[in-house]
């Protein structure tokens, strides 16, 4: 077993993926490859209005439809209350869905389902469904569903957990840290701006799908595309009244999640309707469905107030945040919280502090988890309030971030008050190499030259922007993931992971962190993961969690495994196994030189002596959630004369610990940074005046290619988390928090014109512009 300072065979080196063989030579390793025999095909009927209740649905004419099998709807399934949010226990969400309701509350809310033979029978069955609606009033906005005399969204009496429904409020927080109006009237200097984000969509290229049948014990078998499959296996059995024992979830490849997928949608549907025709059952959403009825991130608008002193310490904050959160609260209290947790605990050294934040109920697409969860809207008007600040002091950006941002050591009041999560006695911050990160940014992008001067070239200004952002490493004292390991007759192994890969390599990743310990290489390892009847509990893929929390427990499986293996070398070497040592595939004797190869030992432990499976299964929960850091900066072109701004340089500097394969950190990081970019340039829903989304698909909803990024760089800065698996932590969030702030600042130091609302379109540049000449 190796030390932590000892040089490392396979952490930190970019060896090929697990599953690289199969995903490029196009294997059937995605949820719908598998076509079964007697499948029918799903589809849901959508609502066609924002709120209403259903007076009666007739399905005489539609089950007349040759082919059609099923239809389901309020009126034939037992009403259980649930969230869709794919948590873990005691979930965090309201108890505000049921599978089938009487009232529709957004445009493609479920109405009904139907199964059948082809795709083209379940559509004629859908138009054939006589539904007769009462119209109700609809809310579109958060101001005029947290207005007094608002109609009621969530009006049912069997809901549970919603802070507030009559004001239509889903949650609340009010976090204060010792009296914030207080230092905010004493402070020598004061900023206050407000930061909007619109309805963004994930933009995942697979969308959500899930194949429903039963195995040859008649239990049903979900194979779905999901970020969680324990979490979904608990609450579709819940739903469907069945035992766990008689319920199994597979997980296959995924393309994409993003957190689109820590949500369960189709699951409890396809289930029922498989159960009700003995037969398999395929869902899949079209691209519209997916934008209309899948879940989106939070739209929300966040005031932040800075108060200072003239050196440029940060003295006091107060940020409020109102959220959308849809028509279902899913997600909707525990982005809240990420809002103020993931952010304001940065700069530290303001000691008074409050974050007051709401979530409210609209008749608009259902937002949930998505990259960021929250931090993405805080960090967005946190850090152009930490540039204008900047602004107002003469100083550089760069100097006031070094000045007031958190260090290794020290801890927040908020840590402990805020976000998701057991927090009693949150420890100081293990590693912090965000200083380094700032540094090695502002020297990638020429900062020190661009910053002084913005240059101009006919009606094209150039300006420099930045940003920085932290986020976490799962959820303390609630996530949980286990590992497996098993060692073959051969000397080979078998990791059996309940860790959810969406194509993050996190297979990879949680292989190369057991071959390090056992002195293998990755190809020595067979990884299985995300099958709820083989492999051990996981939460999933969300939280930033697998490296930490399911790498913490691959490596602690690790050490037991390479404890038995040492413990059966010692007999065959006649040696104490403190004297030996694991390494290229063999255990050697560090005192007189002698080996025998991981084959012999697997042999010896199956078929020769004191026969054992050597095998351990080990389980982590974190007792804080170490945060990575990251510095980003942004260059831009703003046209004078059209307002459009192009971007011409992306820099992003993140620490994310040891970091375990360089080529998979980098990916995780360029991928959260084009998504932020888009969210700063280009990608926003839009709706009618009655609630429709009218551009739900790629060519009218503008997902970023790399010709719209510009040059975009990804740096990894290394640290050392004492609590990581071999001095790891997350990095898979980080990037998505620093683009629309970086940017938004680069615009300002353009042509010195805030620009506060995403997407940076021309004409809310020109509008910001007109706005500041009459200043």
């Amino acid at each position: 077993m190796m030390g932590r300072g000892e040089e490392r065979q396979v952490v930190g080196k970019n060896v090929v993926r697990v599953d690289g063989l199969g995903l490029v030579t196009g294997q059937p390793l995605f949820t719908q490859d598998v076509p079964l025999p007697g499948m029918l095909v799903a589809k849901v009927l959508p609502s066609p209005h924002a709120h209403a209740r259903i007076v009666s649905i007739d399905t005489a004419e539609a089950e007349k439809v040759p082919g059609v099998a099923c239809i389901l709807h309020h009126g034939n399934t037992e009403r259980i209350p649930f969230t869709t949010a794919g948590q873990g226990w005691p979930e965090p969400s309201p108890y505000d869905s049921v599978l089938f309701d009487r009232k529709v509350r957004f445009v493609g809310d479920r109405v009904a389902a139907v199964a059948a033979v082809t795709e083209d029978a379940a559509d004629e069955a859908l138009r054939k469904l006589q539904v007769r609606y009462e119209v109700l009033p609809s809310v579109l906005s958060t101001e005029q569903a947290l207005s007094p005399g608002a109609p009621v969204i969530h009006d049912e009496d069997d809901a549970r957990g919603i802070y507030d429904a009559k004001q239509n409020v889903a949650a609340a927080i009010d976090v204060p840290v010792e009296d914030v109006e207080r230092a905010l009237s004493e402070a020598e200097v004061l900023i206050e701006g407000t930061a909007e984000i619109p309805y963004f969509q994930h933009a995942a290229i697979e969308p959500h799908c899930v194949i429903a049948y039963f195995d040859e014990e008649g239990r049903l078998v979900l194979r779905s595309a999901t970020q969680v499959p324990f979490h979904t296996r608990r609450i579709v059995a819940r739903l469907l009244g069945l035992p766990m024992t008689k319920v199994r979830v597979v997980k296959p490849r995924i393309g994409g999640g993003f957190g689109s997928k820590q949500e369960v949608i189709l699951e409890p549907v396809a289930g029922a309707l498989a159960l009700r025709t003995g037969r398999p059952v395929a869902m899949t959403y079209t691209r519209e469905e997916v934008f209309e009825a899948s879940r989106t991130r939070h739209p929300m608008r966040v005031t932040v107030k800075l108060g200072a002193d003239r050196d440029g310490k940060v003295t006091a904050v107060h940020m409020d945040a109102q959220s959308n959160t849809g028509a279902y609260g899913g997600h909707s209290a525990t982005v809240l919280g990420n809002v103020g947790a993931m952010t304001l605990p940065l700069y530290n050294k303001a000691r008074a502090v409050r974050f007051s934040a709401r979530a409210a109920y609209t008749n608009l697409p259902v937002a949930g988890a998505y990259r960021g969860y929250g931090a993405t809207q805080g960090f967005f008007a946190l850090e152009t309030a930490m540039d204008e600040l900047a602004i107002t002091l003469g100083l550089d950006p760069v100097e006031l971030r070094l000045r007031n941002h958190i260090r290794r050591g020290e801890t927040s009041p908020l840590m402990e008050k805020l976000g998701e999560g057991r927090k009693e006695g949150v420890p100081p911050v293990g590693s912090c190499a965000l200083e380094a990160c700032i540094q090695q940014g502002a020297a990638q992008i020429g900062w020190a030259q661009k910053w002084r001067q913005p240059r101009r070239e006919g009606d094209l200004v150039y300006g420099v922007g930045m940003a920085c952002a932290m986020q976490g490493s799962g959820i303390t004292g609630i996530d949980m993931g286990a590992a497996t390991l098993m060692m073959n007759e051969d000397g080979s192994f078998r990791l059996l992971v309940g860790a959810t890969d969406l194509g993050t390599g996190s297979d990879t990743v949680l292989a190369q962190i057991a071959a390090e310990e056992l002195g293998v290489g990755v190809d020595a390892i067979s990884v299985y993961s995300s099958d709820t009847d083989f492999t051990p509990f996981d939460v999933g893929a969300y939280a930033s969690s697998t490296t930490y929390v399911s790498g913490n427990a691959v490596l602690r499986a690790a050490r037991e495994v390479a404890k038995q293996i040492l413990e059966v070398a010692a007999v065959m070497l006649d040696e104490s196994s403190s004297d030996l040592e694991l390494v290229e595939g063999a255990v050697r004797s560090r005192a007189t030189g002698s080996a025998v190869r991981l084959a012999e030992v697997g042999h010896q432990a199956a078929y020769v002596a004191d026969q054992h499976q050597i095998a351990a299964t080990a389980s982590f929960v974190g007792s804080e959630s170490p945060p990575p850091f990251g510095a980003f900066f942004a260059e831009v072109a703003v046209d004078t004369q059209t307002g459009v701004v192009q971007l011409k340089r992306f820099v992003g500097a993140a620490d994310c610990g040891t970091v375990l394969n360089p080529k998979l950190a980098e990916g995780q990081l360029e991928g959260a940074m084009v998504q932020g970019i888009g969210h700063a340039m280009h990608e926003e829903m839009r709706f009618s005046e009655k609630g429709r989304c009218v551009n739900p698909n790629f060519f009218d909803y503008k997902v970023p290619s790399f010709l719209d990024c510009g040059s975009l760089e990804a740096i990894l800065v290394a640290s050392d988390e004492p609590t990581g698996p071999w001095g790891a932590k997350a990095v898979a969030e980080i990037g998505i928090n620093g683009p629309l702030p970086a940017i938004s600042n680069a615009i300002r130091h353009a042509v010195g014109a805030r620009v506060l609302r995403a997407p940076f379109t021309p004409e809310r540049v020109l509008e910001a512009m007109t706005k500041a000449e009459g200043v």
